[in-house]
């Protein structure tokens, strides 16, 4: 039975990676049996140029009847003048927050052709497999009260509130423990409960959660600061870092230079698994941005994007075998010494956004050509 893929581009260089993973999925649908409908529409500034928001009820409605949404990057200094509620990034806010898609997975692997490319020494990042389980729906980023306000006094006064309930914390900390179970079998939880009544009951609520449902995944507490330190200082010692939505946001930022390029990394967000079918809500998307100083000149690194889609494959289309199988593709192509602008170092060779696309097809078309 065919699966449902919402395909959102948005603005600047998403038009352009998403083409290439357009061609991937085609390559799939040819060659590996993978059944899917696409149907593709606007978000971000491209939306509000067409509909006159950064996303549509009809939109959404198309959102929630996908197995999945692939997503490009939004925003451009053309919309920074917008009201608040017409920026891009609202489109992007919307789709997290009525899919509810709870937990944002962004794994910070260091390939090793690509070690070398690190701002930090080859020894620390080589071999690198980081994932960060970011709660993406509460928090300060859509806490109440919030806003700017005028005083008596003629000053200005902005408000943004930090806020978070048991289950919000309960159920993405279930999540990073289940993956580390999975994986290295170890969580760090991070916060700031020295400073932070939130950060108080962020950590006892995860520790509640390992000590009755997961005891035998090790556990850590670290504050968020002390976090982005070691994440530079020593980043192998994390396996799993669970963490809330703005020091997640920061936090994943971190990590993503640690691997040699933003335009390496994936992420996904998930929400909770329907009892009865089974399913969840999910949205891919690189953890690039728009990139507006490159846009439309082929320079763009799609990499993060494919890669977005095989998270896909793995998490919502259950073909974990195809995910397997297109990372092992990049990997290929990393170790050839194809790079983009961002990735590029002595004796590799420079190609576009659309080579880089061409060069992962003909890594895949070994895997069938014996």
């Amino acid at each position: 039975m065919a699966q449902n893929i919402l395909v959102l581009p948005g603005d600047g260089i998403g038009q352009e990676v998403m083409t290439e993973v357009r061609r991937v999925v085609d390559w799939f649908g040819e060659n590996r049996g993978l059944e899917v409908n696409i149907s593709e529409d606007k978000v971000g500034g491209a939306a509000y140029e067409a509909y006159g928001a950064p996303i549509t009820d009809a939109i959404m409605d198309k959102a929630f009847a996908a197995d999945c949404v692939l997503f490009g990057a939004v925003g451009g200094p053309q919309y920074d003048m917008l009201d608040f509620s017409l920026r891009p990034e609202r489109g992007l806010l919307r789709l997290r927050k009525d899919l509810e898609l709870f937990a944002n997975l962004r794994p910070a692997i260091c390939f090793d052709a690509l070690a070398e490319a690190s701002s930090l020494k080859k020894e620390l990042v080589a071999g690198l497999d980081i994932m960060i389980v970011r709660e993406l729906t509460g928090g300060v980023y859509f806490g109440e009260p919030r806003g700017i306000s005028d005083l008596p006094d003629g000053q200005r006064r902005g408000i943004n509130t930090q806020v978070y309930d048991t289950e919000e914390i309960r159920r993405v900390a279930r999540v990073a423990f289940d993956l580390a179970g999975k994986r290295g079998n170890r969580v760090h939880s991070s916060e700031k409960n020295n400073v932070m009544e939130s950060g108080i009951l962020w950590k006892e609520e995860v520790q509640w959660v390992h000590d009755n449902e997961f005891p035998d995944v090790q556990l850590d507490h670290i504050l968020a600061d002390n976090c982005g330190m070691q994440l530079v200082r020593a980043p192998k010692q994390f396996d799993v870092i669970v963490t809330d939505n703005l020091f997640g946001d920061m936090l994943s930022d971190v990590a993503a230079m640690l691997t040699g390029s933003l335009g390496m990394l994936p992420s996904a967000s998930l929400g909770a698994r329907d009892e009865a079918t089974g399913k969840s809500h999910a949205l891919y998307e690189p953890v690039h941005g728009s990139a507006p100083d490159i846009a439309g000149q082929n320079k763009a690194n799609p990499l993060a994007c494919i890669l977005s889609f095989a998270m896909a494959l793995r998490y919502s289309l259950d073909r974990g075998g195809d995910a397997d199988l297109l990372e092992a593709a990049v990997d290929r192509v990393l170790g050839a010494g194809t790079r983009t602008g961002d990735i590029m170092s002595e004796g590799s060779t420079l190609v576009s956004c659309t080579s880089m696309g061409d060069a992962v097809l003909t890594e895949l078309n070994k895997t069938i050509s014996g």
